[in-house]
């Protein structure tokens, strides 16, 4: 637990108020591919006021790091505008601290060195950035590790350190990069609780919290607003009031049913995205999914009791599975034509219960059937490959018509899915080595 006494003047934190923080209208951000402008965000609107936690709710591709990073200055929009404190913001912002996920600690440097980082960045003395660095350290209940190592640390310390090191510089502004998601769970929820406990104890120096989280649990357990976010691009699509005080009971029905509300609300808007699309192009972007996941999902859904039918936030706490676990797996069964999701909710297909029924050589055939017929990568590869005298390809020459249309992460992200589903149906091989794509009857 954090520890119990009282912080020093340079962390005590005023009462909250109603001031504005942070503005930014129409923001967009993008980058030219084929003479196109691929967006990650487009006309993001969101405000920020003093007194308040603000979650950015959304999946993988939503763009919530790279709004992150602009409102931090640290890159600028390709349009719209950002104001903070009132002022239009041109670069690295005053009074803005971030924690990662990642913790990003020197491991060259003890904790107390590690605190003090920022603050002799900043050319303040040493007497003074001592004093500041044991105030925050003891603030986040790390008294007496002053000179430990990272590598002596567990995950919950080394990130009460990298909050440390963000509250010492006395920030305005705390932005928050999925700061619990690298921690075990009773971890993670041990650190929510001291700093919301430090929060609303007034004993923060920050005036306002941005915190990106794609957990809806930890959104609407921590915040007091939450914008929900579409991907590819990333756009607000929800702004939802979070009407509990604190301390918050996860386990009241109020809480449950607004968690179950914002699933339902994410999964629709996506559903919506997916069923306004005639299946899949050659450039889709797609998911790394393996089949055993599609597999366990289907196999999971088939049988008591959900008999083909499953409220998706039930079978997302039954499952212990995240949005981003979930909804890509769901996805890529839809795109094969295993699943459909309507308002919420995820059905088997009648395929897709045969499929629960069959042997492992059955179901590998079933799934190549669909993979052809569904995915247009999949086939486009095993095309090429039936053309060419040798029956064989490059990885590049499938790798340069993807990054025509799609980042280079995204094309590889989506070649390497269609590899392994192609492997998984025996359409087609691939040596990882030589990066050489061959018939699965015609040795690599």
């Amino acid at each position: 637990m954090l520890n119990p006494k009282a912080a020093t003047t340079e962390l005590l934190q005023t009462p909250h108020s109603s001031n504005e923080i942070l503005c930014i209208k129409g923001v967009r951000r993008g980058f030219s591919k084929a003479q196109e402008d691929l967006l990650v965000l487009d006309d993001v609107n969101l405000t920020l006021r003093e007194g308040e936690i603000v979650g950015l709710l959304g999946r993988s591709g939503s763009g919530k790091s790279t709004l992150l990073r602009i409102i931090a200055g640290l890159i600028q929009p390709t349009d719209g505008h950002v104001d903070y404190l009132g002022k239009p913001l041109s670069g690295p912002a005053e009074g803005v601290a971030m924690v990662f996920q990642t913790f990003a600690l020197f491991p060259w440097l003890t904790v107390l060195q590690n605190v003090e980082a920022g603050l002799e960045a900043q050319g303040v003395g040493a007497n003074e950035r001592r004093q500041r660095a044991l105030a925050a350290i003891d603030l986040i209940g790390l008294d007496g590790f002053e000179n430990a190592y990272p590598r002596e640390l567990s995950g919950g310390m080394r990130q009460r350190v990298g909050f440390a090191r963000a509250l010492v510089v006395d920030p305005t502004l705390l932005l928050m990069d999925e700061p619990f998601s690298a921690l075990d769970v009773l971890t993670a929820e041990t650190l929510r609780t001291d700093l919301l406990d430090l929060w609303t104890q007034g004993r923060l120096p920050i005036k306002s919290v941005l915190i990106v989280t794609h957990n809806i649990e930890e959104a609407v357990f921590m915040c007091d607003r939450i914008l929900v976010l579409s991907s590819n691009p990333g756009k607000v699509i929800a702004e939802i009031q979070v009407p509990f005080k604190h301390p918050r009971n996860r386990l009241d029905p109020a809480f449950r049913g607004l968690v179950d509300d914002i699933y339902a609300k994410m999964t629709a808007r996506r559903t919506g995205e997916i069923a306004r699309k005639e299946g899949l192009e050659l450039s889709s972007r797609l998911p790394e999914v393996s089949t055993n996941l599609m597999a366990g999902l289907i196999e999971t859904l088939a049988v008591p009791p959900y008999n083909g039918r499953a409220d998706m936030p039930e079978i997302a706490r039954s499952l212990h599975l995240e949005v981003d676990d979930l909804f890509p797996i769901a996805e890529v069964l839809q795109h094969l034509g295993f699943a459909e999701m309507r308002e919420g909710d995820i059905f088997l297909t009648p395929q897709a219960r045969t499929f629960a029924e069959f042997g492992t050589q059955e179901r590998k055939m079933m799934f190549a059937e669909h993979l052809l017929r569904n995915v247009p990568l999949a086939a486009r590869i095993k095309k090429v490959l039936d053309e060419r005298p040798g029956h064989r390809a490059p990885r590049v020459r499938f790798e340069q018509e993807l990054e025509d249309f799609l980042s280079d992460n995204a094309a590889e992200e989506t070649l390497d899915a269609v590899i392994n589903w192609g492997r998984y149906g025996e359409v087609f091989s691939y040596n990882d080595q030589s990066e050489i794509f061959s018939l699965a009857d015609v040795e690599a």
